[in-house]
């Protein structure tokens, strides 16, 4: 079965529209990647300033591919949260998130909606 990335991620409140704009900015580079499953960025409603990016995977290989080529090109330009980088190659922007945690499971059972 699949497995699941969860990337949990502290975002200041004055950081929270900078960061969704990156990510809505980001080009679509994890949706064209081998393996590649599915994606959603949780904003947090209360209690908590961690935003949760969830990616699915059809094998730990499939991300780590993706890890090694597509995400890190798109990130030696840019900051954390999808970030593009600043145009003509001047300095990167700021990241919009101050931590960043990384959890992995194994997905062992899914339902969908009945038809």
């Amino acid at each position: 079965m699949s497995i699941v990335k969860i990337n949990a991620l502290s975002v200041p409140a004055e950081q929270r529209e900078v960061l969704e704009q990156r990510f809505a900015s980001r080009a679509g580079s994890v949706e064209n990647s081998d393996g590649f499953e599915w994606f959603e960025l949780l904003r947090p409603v209360e209690g908590t300033d961690q935003y949760l990016v969830y990616t699915r995977w059809r094998s730990e290989a499939d991300f780590q591919a993706w890890m090694a080529g597509p995400m890190k090109a798109a990130h030696q330009g840019g900051g954390q949260g999808g970030g593009q980088g600043a145009q003509g190659g001047g300095e990167r922007p700021k990241p919009a998130a101050s931590a960043s945690q990384v959890w992995s499971f194994e997905v062992v059972q899914q339902a969908a909606p009945k038809q």
